[in-house]
């Protein structure tokens, strides 16, 4: 999925790497009895990207061999406040870690293979097999988070589409797919029980290498049982097909031909092809490329590097040097498309980026798709572009971008090519698999040969049968936080809740240790929940009503218990609060025995 693959955001580095992965809600007596494996059977374990888009990440067992399927991350969801991103849970693995073969990664996109620098070391590096631009984004996320970890690291480069790999019970070999970043790949694990057959993210499209139309029918000739388990995000998409690669690049570079001013380009890092396309177009009639944002200039290095992009050392100039150029001639790639806060485009808006100021005759072209849930990010992103520039495109109002994702079509066409035993929708949220699963019946798929599946779902293939386990492996949420890996549980991802929705309301007590009397006067202190200076019968009453709970709750003949105290200031105010306000902040009591 594409995803804006952004500096990361982690507090500090580098990271000490001595941190717990395993979930706070581990669960051994559940994940012990999974453990045992089953002679002779296949398993395939999600252990995310079922229920959400991203964190993907599928084990395959097979007696004592595992494979596993990307290592993806999820970033957070409106009600994680101060999450950094969501990491699959591994508690399935622990003691398991010398029977892992393999991590196969299908592409670079950061929903799967973002979690790969904390996971990889946790499972004590076990080899990565992936394509050039795979392996290296992967390398440069693993030093970002850690350096000097890539000498930890073990790869094995797929050279060609055509190499087979053994790992353990498991023959591994590749297919072509389509998708919206370089070197994407599909796999076929190959098992005395069942070939499964899954091509990550992907679309209908073109053989990148041969232009011509890329089908899977050859996936047909793949033996029975074959287990087919395919992206399903665009299940609900029954709009026709989306523009042809080439009639969105005919409608770039019109755009970029015809500009009259600067011409500023918000795409996703990831989209290399299209990046390289437009800055050979540009040198072709004359124009300076600027690129900006860290992960768009890292991308298109690795891509450099790699020989993926061939640009004279003339045509890409530095963002700072781009006063020294006409506007007219000057292209700025850049991230930002989403609206995030410190991007390129958000600082460009509010004149915040030292280098390049908006004008009315620039031409701002949005080449990217709405990721689910940015879609009011990127609304308002777009009205302050449009009160700065009179030409903004974007996909409604010209083709000038493609998706990576199927759509329902594309999905009822697949799986006529392949035909397969057996499918399993994956990759998207339940309802977008329950969508596909319709759409596979459609075609003839029967019913009893269509699995559903939860994250941490068990199933097992044997003798060209199936059945899902009624234990599952445990999933719940692994969350990161700075330099915190899953040290941020429910308990305090509430309280961070509760202040985002209430505030907190807190109280300052100075105590006579003798007495049993408040010294002084009681502090009061707001945050989020009303301004005290506004207040005053509100606050003062309040005051009246903590004397009174201490004297209730204190006695000059013992000593004083500060937790009986700070508990019943906090129900009963809590409640006092509550009556007058409808609100309810975090009351934080505060007993200090002078």
């Amino acid at each position: 999925m594409n995803k804006p693959n952004n500096k990361p955001t982690h507090k500090n580095r580098p990271r000490s790497g001595n941190h717990k992965i395993f979930s706070q809600k581990e669960n051994q007596s559940k994940n012990n009895s999974l453990s045992k494996f089953t002679k002779n059977k296949l398993r395939i374990i999600p252990l995310g990207g079922l229920e959400e888009v991203g964190r993907n990440m599928t084990v395959f067992e097979y007696e004592e061999d595992i494979v596993i399927l990307d290592m993806g991350l999820q970033f957070p969801e409106e009600d994680m406040p101060g999450i950094d991103y969501i990491v699959p849970n591994i508690s399935y693995l622990k003691g398991k870690e010398k029977n892992i073969r393999g991590v196969l990664l299908s592409h670079g996109h950061l929903d799967h293979i973002g979690a790969a620098p904390i996971l990889l070391e946790k499972l004590g590096y076990p080899p990565v097999i992936g394509r050039d631009f795979t392996l290296a984004l992967t390398k440069k996320k693993m030093e970002d988070y850690q350096k000097g970890s890539t000498s930890q690291l073990k790869t094995i480069r797929i050279n060609s589409i055509t190499d087979k790999i053994r790992l353990g019970n498991f023959k591994i070999s590749f297919f072509d797919v389509e998708h919206s970043i370089m070197d994407a790949v599909g796999v076929i694990l190959t098992t005395p029980q069942g070939n499964v057959i899954h091509p990550g993210d992907w679309t209908m499209g073109h053989n990148p290498e041969t232009k011509k139309d890329l089908t899977y029918t050859q996936l047909a000739n793949v033996p029975s049982p074959k287990i087919l388990m395919l992206e399903s995000l665009g299940a609900t998409d029954v709009r026709p097909a989306a523009t042809s690669e080439e009639a969105m690049f005919d409608n770039l570079e019109h755009l970029i031909s015809e500009a009259q001013g600067q011409v500023v380009i918000g795409t996703f890092s990831s989209q290399i092809k299209r990046i390289g396309t437009l800055i050979e177009y540009a040198e072709k009639i004359g124009k300076k490329v600027a690129l900006d944002g860290y992960s768009m200039k890292m991308n298109v290095e690795i891509a450099k590097e790699l020989g993926y992009i061939k640009a004279h050392k003339d045509t890409l100039i530095s963002v700072q040097d781009l006063h020294k150029y006409p506007k007219n001639k000057t292209i700025i790639i850049c991230t930002g498309a989403q609206g995030e806060g410190n991007a390129v485009l958000s600082r460009i808006i509010t004149d915040n980026h030292r280098f390049v100021k908006i004008q009315k005759n620039d031409t701002i072209i949005f080449s990217s798709s709405v990721i689910p849930g940015n879609e009011r990010t990127i609304q308002r992103l777009k009205d302050n572009l449009y009160r700065k520039c009179d030409n903004v495109i974007h996909t409604d109002t010209m083709d000038v971008h493609i998706s990576g994702h199927c759509n329902a079509n594309d999905i009822k066409e697949v799986l006529k090519q392949i035909k397969p035993d057996f499918f399993i929708p994956v990759y998207a949220n339940h309802y977008f698999l329950k969508e596909a699963a319709k759409l596979a019946m459609e075609v003839g798929i029967p019913k009893e040969k269509i699995f559903v599946l939860d994250n941490g779902s068990v199933i097992e293939f044997k003798e060209n049968q199936a059945k899902v386990l009624n234990k599952k492996a445990d999933t719940s949420y692994v969350m990161v936080d700075g330099l915190g890996i899953g040290d941020v549980g429910q308990v305090v991802l509430r309280d961070r809740q509760v202040l985002s929705a209430d505030g907190m309301f807190v109280i300052t007590v100075l105590l006579d240790r003798k007495t049993k009397k408040v010294v002084g006067n009681i502090q009061i202190t707001s945050r989020g929940f009303i301004y005290v200076k506004e207040n005053f019968d509100l606050v003062n009453e309040t005051k009246r009503k903590i004397v009174k709970i201490i004297k209730d709750t204190t006695s000059k003949n013992t000593s004083v218990e500060k937790r009986f105290i700070e508990n019943n200031i906090r129900d009963i105010i809590g409640q006092y609060l509550y009556s007058k306000t409808e609100r309810r902040p975090m009351v934080l009591p505060v007993i200090i025995e002078v």
